[in-house]
């Protein structure tokens, strides 16, 4: 079931739509149309005079996305798409055209250079957010700091591991070696804990399909997997899932220290020069426990996924 299956919702998200159109003074100049519809969320794209506009229904279970992405614009709204209307508990946002996105533009370009701007703005959007970090919480966005991330992924492996062990041939043997690892995630999380920076938003799915190129400079997009902790893991999605595969999609096929370097850039002294190297290396295997446990929590994701997140944590492939 999608967010938008059921008819009287739908009925009721286009009247709030139709309302929040008009009292911007941009009714639509034709109808809607379905762009996306997934288990987590619906996006329609809505033609008016003044060019694009989008709705977005968000799923029941990431509801908290609203508010955090409200957050978010409100202390970097060049980062984000301008947050036109929005009801919360309904999950409902209608925000302004974010211009194209980086997937095609990377196949276009046969590149994936852009990433060297895209990082380092996002990573200032993460170092001006620090002080946000109760408003976040207070938003919905799932606690998963680095002093209670090892107990949520224990909690995680133990719910998952009868699914592992069904899913696939090494499932049983993948369950066992990730609760073995609860222990490694625990000291992992003190070393990175005591190497800064601050802890504030990490969007924790950072990949080519959530940035987007507007004339003034890219946005991130899709904030509803949005966690509060340590920013460098969202390295593990960003360089290790997505820059080192290239516009090829093969594994590998980039060197991905100059887009380490980039990202790193915004905090400066943040983090000692001489600890960096040991931070990112830990970073990039602990974002796949934080994805492993956020995606779990979400309650819309295979178990496949889940998987996945812990093999890249345990062995640094899928």
């Amino acid at each position: 079931m999608t967010a938008w299956d059921d008819p009287a919702r739908r009925r009721d998200a286009a009247d709030w739509l139709a309302e929040r159109l008009t009292a911007l003074g941009t009714p639509p100049t034709g109808p809607a149309e379905v762009v996306h519809e997934q288990a987590w969320s619906t996006v329609h794209r809505v033609p008016t005079a003044a060019g694009p506009l989008w709705f977005k229904a968000t799923a029941p279970s990431l509801r908290h996305e609203v508010a955090v992405h409200a957050v978010v614009s409100a202390r970097r709204p060049d980062c984000v798409p301008a947050l036109l209307a929005a009801d919360p508990d309904r999950g409902w946002m209608l925000m302004a055209d974010a211009g194209e996105r980086l997937r095609e533009i990377v196949a276009r370009e046969r590149s994936v250079d852009a990433w060297l701007e895209v990082l380092p703005r996002y990573a200032g959007l993460q170092r001006d957010c620090t002080d946000d970090v109760p408003a976040l919480l207070a938003a919905g966005a799932p606690d998963l700091r680095l002093a209670v991330l090892p107990d949520a992924y224990a909690q995680t492996v133990d719910e998952v591991a009868g699914a592992l062990a069904a899913d696939a041939p090494d499932g049983a043997d993948l369950a066992r070696r990730a609760a073995a690892a609860t222990d490694r995630v625990r000291e992992m999380c003190a070393a990175l804990a005591a190497s800064g920076p601050a802890e504030t938003v990490q969007h924790d799915d950072l990949n080519d399909g959530q940035i987007y190129r507007a004339a003034d400079g890219y946005r991130v997009l899709d904030w509803g997997d949005a966690c509060v902790t340590h920013p460098f893991l969202s390295l593990s999605v960003a360089v290790e899932g997505v820059i080192a595969w290239g516009p090829d999609d093969v594994e590998g096929s980039v060197g991905t220290a100059p887009f380490v370097e980039a990202y790193l850039a915004p905090f400066g002294d943040d983090v000692p020069a001489a600890g960096r190297e040991a931070a990112v290396r830990t970073a990039l295997r602990l974002g796949w426990a934080c994805r492993a446990v956020n995606g779990h929590r979400s309650g819309l994701e295979e178990v496949g996924r889940t998987a996945t997140r812990l093999r890249m944590l345990l062995d640094g492939h899928p």
